[in-house]
């Protein structure tokens, strides 16, 4: 009778600890939706602001491997009508200064800034700016969660692209 006593009792304890993980993955689950809700609207606020800065972490130029910039602080910083840009280049110039020039490290004012039709999970803006050595068009989407894609062209320079994380934080 002992041995059925602590088989039942053993079997009653499962049981509580499962229904009690089940309950934990539900509430995660919720609060990790709520997260997504919180991200997402941040996201939309900053964009709407026009203020919003993009970190950069993965770069991938017309010619050569992809690669890493993370940790190196490149970033693409949208502030109103002003643009600061500090990403790294790879590629090739057909017409650029002695020295190499600014290439894409510059502050400078945006020229034209629209939002294109985009789908329901992200939004696609294009600027240009002229930095007085090239005009630049910046291609941006930002999705929801705050992941973003820059694409990067130049009169003067190969098309090159930008992978990061806009900046949630308050």
């Amino acid at each position: 009778m002992r041995r059925n006593t602590t088989k039942w009792l053993g079997a009653l304890i499962v049981l509580v600890v499962l229904a009690a993980g089940c309950g934990a993955l539900r509430q995660s689950a919720a609060e990790r939706k709520a997260e997504e809700s919180r991200v997402a609207a941040l996201v939309q606020q900053k964009l709407d602001a026009r203020k919003y800065t993009i970190k950069v972490d993965f770069m991938n130029p017309t010619r050569g491997a992809s690669r890493n910039v993370g940790g190196e602080g490149y970033s693409l910083t949208v502030d109103g009508d002003k643009v600061n840009s500090h990403l790294p280049y790879a590629g090739v110039s057909t017409s650029v200064p002695y020295g190499g020039g600014k290439v894409l490290t510059f502050v400078d004012d945006i020229d034209e800034y629209k939002e294109l039709q985009a789908k329901s999970d992200r939004r696609v803006f294009v600027f240009t700016t002229d930095n007085d050595e090239d005009v630049v068009t910046f291609e941006v989407t930002v999705f929801d969660n705050g992941q973003a894609d820059i694409s990067v062209r130049s009169q003067n320079r190969e098309q090159i692209s930008f992978r990061g994380q806009l900046e949630t934080e308050e």
